[in-house]
């Protein structure tokens, strides 16, 4: 268990930062790192050829930017690399109506972990035979939200969900309707070397049928014998933010096993196979992940080895990127409200050692990952550049948690201070989607940027909102804005 920084303090010992040197420039914007609109101009950061100071102004903070030609250009990257196959775009990183339209429109399909996001995507208009279902305990009113939808695939997780689903399908062929499609999601037992939370395919968790145990192989021959069902292929998922490729070639070689195994047991031969996603984005300069293209190029030669090997014909491939499109395009500003210098002792000349705690406007209710996962971000002084010495800093919330913490040690200038805004970078996954109302924080707005142009996809929440939800506070009139966020009118939903 990680301890925590003060700890180390009381013994009188002085934790060296989890950084190293200060760059050169404190203002870079790392392309691997930033979205690919991301420059300064006369030191200002402009996304999507809007001057962040503006957006700020327009919308308050903190803020989501998202880049929207980066979003999609992403996309289309792995659309591209995966030409001959199924993308599904992983929804539950990043969802809402404008995104599951462009997703739409590009040709994708789309993945939804829970009935609400599966109506959110029907809502806007996504055609419902490109939607799978996910979910590890999907309700009767979910399954029944699926059938009635007519949805591409309801992709299995357990023998429970099998009997929840069967008399569902049972009714819709009765009515006339054709086979519910499904995939059986498959543990395949394979170490995905990441945060224990984000690993999803060794067996001691709570998703899929297990490969070792022989309930995968169970639960295909069972649903292979009920009429109501059609099963098309089988679903693996090893984890996310995953940088090597080993991992999923060594599925796929487990998945194809598993594809003979069925062929032997009833002389079906199933014709897809989605590896899932999971694939690593860069959120710091020495993160290297691993580009779609190569991603394509090992899954499909891994996997026609191995069915060259079972004499099996190969499959149609899916794969779920959902932090690859989403992720490295948005970035969160924030507005700094108080600085504290904190001594941590003397350092080996026996100089003082001090971190500045830069608190900002928002924090673990706007992104939880570093408080959840020890997952590691990066920021810059974003209204200005500076020519002030380093000083070693964090990033922290203004939520009544120690752990609220968004970016655990870096180096930004000496001179940044109150009223100077931050952006932190590759927060489109997992950022706005985890979003809370601790401490009865309002939820920030997304803002798409593209070729100056922004435009609010979702809007700002307000305390009217959270008041409706309250019995006793339903009909009382909620104060006016804090002065961190935009007036009503920039609230409503502006394009700028």
């Amino acid at each position: 268990m990680r301890a925590h920084p003060a700890g180390p303090l009381h013994g009188a010992i002085s934790p060296p930062p989890s950084v190293g040197l200060p760059p050169a420039d404190l203002g870079v914007l790392d392309p691997a790192v930033w979205p690919r609109s991301a420059v300064r101009v006369d030191g200002e950061l402009h996304l999507g050829g809007r001057p962040v100071t503006e957006l700020a102004r327009a919308h308050g903070t903190p803020l989501f930017v998202l880049d929207e030609a980066d979003f999609r250009s992403r996309a289309a990257d792995f659309a591209t690399a995966f030409d001959d196959a199924d993308v599904h775009y992983a929804s539950k990183a990043f969802l809402c109506g404008q995104v599951a339209r462009w997703i739409a429109d590009d040709g994708l399909h789309l993945d939804a972990c829970s009935g609400n996001e599966l109506a959110l995507a029907l809502a806007a208009g996504f055609p419902a035979g490109r939607i799978a279902l996910h979910g590890n305990n999907k309700s009767l009113v979910e399954l029944q939200l699926a059938v009635d939808a007519g949805i591409g695939h309801v992709v299995l997780d357990s023998f429970d969900e099998i009997d929840r689903l069967v008399p569902l399908a049972a009714a819709r062929v009765a009515a006339g309707g054709g086979p519910v499609p499904v995939l059986i999601r498959t543990t395949v037992g394979i170490e995905a070397h990441t945060h224990e939370f984000i690993a999803t395919a060794h067996e001691d968790q709570k998703f899929g049928f297990s490969l070792a145990t022989g309930d995968a192989l169970t639960a295909a021959v069972r649903v292979i014998r009920e009429p109501a069902l059609r099963l098309t292929g089988l679903h693996s998922h090893i984890g996310s933010q995953i940088f090597d490729t080993a991992g999923f070639e060594a599925a796929a070689h487990r998945v194809v096993g598993l594809l003979g195994q069925v062929r032997q047991a009833t002389g079906q031969v199933l014709g897809e196979l989605n590896l899932g996603g999971g694939f690593g984005i860069a959120y710091l300069p020495e993160d290297d992940p691993v580009g779609p293209d190569d991603i394509a190029r090992r899954l499909r030669a891994v996997v026609a080895a191995e069915c060259a090997a079972l004499d099996l014909p190969v499959p149609r491939l899916a794969v779920e990127p959902g932090r690859a499109i989403a992720g490295p395009g948005t970035v969160t500003l924030y507005e700094i409200g108080t600085i504290k210098p904190v001594r941590l002792g003397s350092g080996a000349a026996g100089a003082p050692q001090v971190r500045n705690y830069v608190s900002v406007d928002g924090g673990m209710s706007d992104n939880i990952r570093t408080a959840l996962y020890d997952a590691s971000y990066t920021c810059v002084l974003a209204n200005r550049s500076s020519d002030a010495p380093p000083a070693l800093c964090r990033v922290v919330g203004k939520h009544c948690e120690s752990g609220d913490v968004l970016v655990r040690d870096l180096w930004l200038p000496a001179d940044v201070q109150p009223g100077d805004l931050l952006a932190v970078a590759a927060t489109g996954a997992y950022c706005w989607s985890m979003a809370s109302n601790y401490n009865y924080l309002l939820k920030p707005p997304v803002v798409a940027v593209r070729d100056g142009v922004a435009t609010e996809v979702v809007r700002r929440q307000t305390l009217a909102d959270v008041f409706a939800l309250d019995a006793v506070l339903a009909d009382v009139p909620a104060p006016a804005p804090a002065p961190s966020q935009p007036a009503p009118e920039h609230a409503a939903g502006v394009t700028s």
